[in-house]
Order: C-alpha cells, then sequence, then structure tokens
C-alpha cells in the first residue's frame, strides 16, 4: 500500500474515532445526570433540546465562556498542562482497545486501485493491535495521577495539594490489585494482546473462570477513577474539591473529560477482559460491545447514588488488607487449578 495513502486512512480513522468519543463522553456526562436524578426521584436536564439531549452543548459553550482564572502564587505552566496529562493519558489506552472484529471490508477500490485495508490492519475494529496491549493500557493509566498531583500542587492551594497527595497514595494502593487481578485472565488466554483476550473467550468468558478477579478489578477501578465511594481526592466537606479547587472555564472542563474518558476506559477495559469483548450471539460485535461497556457505566453511575464515601482509613485498608491478599489469592488458585486440569 502507498506509505501517504496508509498514513491518510489511519489519521482518518484516529480523528472519526475521537469525534465518537468525545461525543460519547458528553452524553456519558449527561446519562449520570439523568440516571442520578431518577435515583433521587427528581428530574435531570430536560430544558435543553428535546429530552435534554442538548445539555452536552450548553454545558461546553458555559465553559468555554467563563472567566479564566489563575490563583497567585500558582506555576501557570504546569497548572495549565495538569488537565491537559489527565485528558491525554484517558484518551490513549483506547488506541489499543478492541471494540470489533472487523469494521471495514478487507479491500476497497478507490479510483479503480485496490486497496488491501487487511495488510496494514486498517480493517480491524481497533486502532492499534499491538501484542503487548495490556502493558500499555496500564502504562498510560500509571501517568494519569501526575495531572492531579501536578494539578493539586501548582494551584498555590492547601486543599488542591492535600487532595493530589491523596490520589498518588490512592493510585499507588490500588495499582497493585488492579495489576494483580488480571494475572489471572493472562494465564488463560496466554497473552498480553488484548485482541488474543476477546478471541480466547469465544467458548467461555474469562468471568465464569474469574469472578474473584473481576470484582478486584472493578473495586480497584473505582478507586482508580476516583469514583464514589472512593472519592476522598475531592471530598468536598473537607477538601472543598480537592485537586480541582482553583480550576474553572474550559481547565476545569478538560479534567471532567478526563475523568469521564477514564471511567469508560475502565468500563471497556472490563468488558475486554472478563465479559468477552465484542463476542455475543446475533447482533453485530460493535453493539455487543457498546452495551456491556455502558452496563458498566451504568454501574459506575449507581454505586454513585447509592453508597456513601469511605472514609480515608478504610480506603486503605480495603486496598491493601482485603484487594491484594485476595488478588495473590486467586493467581495461586488459578494456577493450581490450571495444573490439575
Amino acid at each position: 500500500m502507498n506509505l501517504l495513502l496508509l498514513i491518510i486512512l489511519t489519521a482518518l480513522k484516529i480523528v472519526v474515532f475521537m469525534v465518537v468519543f468525545l461525543t460519547v463522553i458528553a452524553y456519558t456526562v449527561l446519562m449520570e445526570r439523568k440516571v442520578l436524578g431518577f435515583i433521587q426521584l427528581r428530574y435531570g436536564p430536560n430544558r435543553v433540546g428535546p429530552w435534554g439531549l442538548l445539555q452536552p452543548l450548553a454545558d461546553a459553550i458555559k465553559l468555554l465562556f467563563k472567566e479564566e482564572f489563575t490563583p497567585p502564587g500558582a506555576n501557570k505552566v504546569l497548572f495549565t498542562l495538569a488537565p491537559i496529562i489527565t485528558a491525554v493519558t484517558a484518551f490513549l489506552p483506547f488506541a489499543v482497545i478492541p471494540f470489533a472484529k472487523d469494521i471495514l471490508p478487507q479491500t476497497i477500490t478507490i479510483y479503480g486501485q485496490t486497496i488491501d485495508l487487511s495488510a496494514a490492519g486498517l480493517n480491524q475494529g481497533v486502532i492499534a493491535d499491538i501484542n503487548v496491549g495490556l502493558l500499555y493500557v496500564f502504562a498510560m493509566g500509571s501517568l494519569a495521577v501526575y495531572g492531579a498531583v501536578l494539578g493539586g500542587w501548582a494551584s498555590n492551594n492547601k486543599y488542591s495539594l492535600l487532595g493530589g497527595l491523596r490520589l498518588a497514595a490512592q493510585m499507588v494502593s490500588y495499582e497493585l490489585a488492579l495489576g494483580l487481578s488480571v494475572i489471572g485472565v493472562l494465564m488463560l488466554a496466554g497473552s498480553l494482546s488484548l485482541v488474543q483476550i476477546v478471541e480466547a473467550q469465544k467458548s467461555m468468558w474469562f468471568i465464569v473462570y474469574q469472578p474473584v478477579g473481576f470484582v478486584i478489578f472493578l473495586t480497584a477501578a473505582f478507586a482508580e477513577c476516583a469514583r464514589t465511594p472512593f472519592d476522598l481526592i475531592e471530598c468536598e466537606n473537607e477538601l472543598v474539591a480537592g485537586y480541582q479547587t482553583e480550576y474553572s472555564s474550559m481547565k476545569y472542563g478538560v479534567f471532567m473529560l478526563g475523568e469521564y474518558a477514564h471511567i469508560i476506559v475502565a468500563s471497556a477495559m472490563c468488558t475486554t477482559l472478563f465479559l468477552g469483548g465484542w463476542q455475543g450471539p446475533f447482533l453485530p460485535p460493535i453493539v455487543w460491545f457498546t452495551l456491556k461497556t455502558f452496563a458498566l457505566v451504568f454501574f459506575f453511575i449507581w454505586v454513585r447514588g447509592t453508597f456513601p464515601r469511605f472514609r480515608f482509613d478504610q480506603l486503605m485498608k480495603l486496598g491493601w488488607k482485603v484487594l491484594l491478599p485476595l488478588a495473590l489469592a486467586n493467581i495461586v488458585v488459578t494456577a493450581i487449578v490450571m495444573v490439575m486440569l
């Protein structure tokens, strides 16, 4: 395939994905507000457009025109860079998450020239199928902590700094359990490629073989995304809003963009690793992937509207004294069962 054409088609695939992904994030925010309204016996947004469907557009316009504020004494470079780090590290993992088997035909014809899309993997339902996809996702997820920590430190605000430090401790504690929870999946699939992990679940989803790993992964994902009941980093009754206290306008909007992108990535990873990814009968693969992912996104929202926030000591005890030993025990049991069978 012509190199220039390959670059153009790859760039077009990325642009289309980004447009769709940003739209999905915007409507995930609306979904959360609607679901929380239903849980709390009140109306969600319903004024802007039919059924409130234009509310995300109104929110974006509001954030664009709000006053931009940087606190006196803040490190302006890091203060501006922090939300960008949070958003970018949330977007990058989706480059290797497969959302369908094939979304385009293997070959297309343009102006009489036949182009083999399968040779470069452009027909696949994933931007880049790399053989260490899982390691790549964990690497990008580990970098996300720098956004909040830098934002908290650069704000020249003690509440923001405490929120950033809380997040650093929380991420370190729960990344161990999160990483160990997927070892059983890797042992069953025999690969770090997310595409091969999904294909290994063709006959049976890994949640059947790894129910403990699934529960640990999902619980740790709540903590990694700093969602209720693990949202101690922005605890309003203690820290005003934590690391976000001094942020306004689009800087705050980009932080929110990163937060909801992390929720979707965590749900998509859980779907890929434990729920068979795009696998399912009758419906198209991309529909199955979307349904499973947004069922988990709904679960994130449902938990937020149901459970109270933990204390910080409870959060740390759960990570170190419960989830970590359980994850290690799950690896040992999985290894014993695989050897015996």
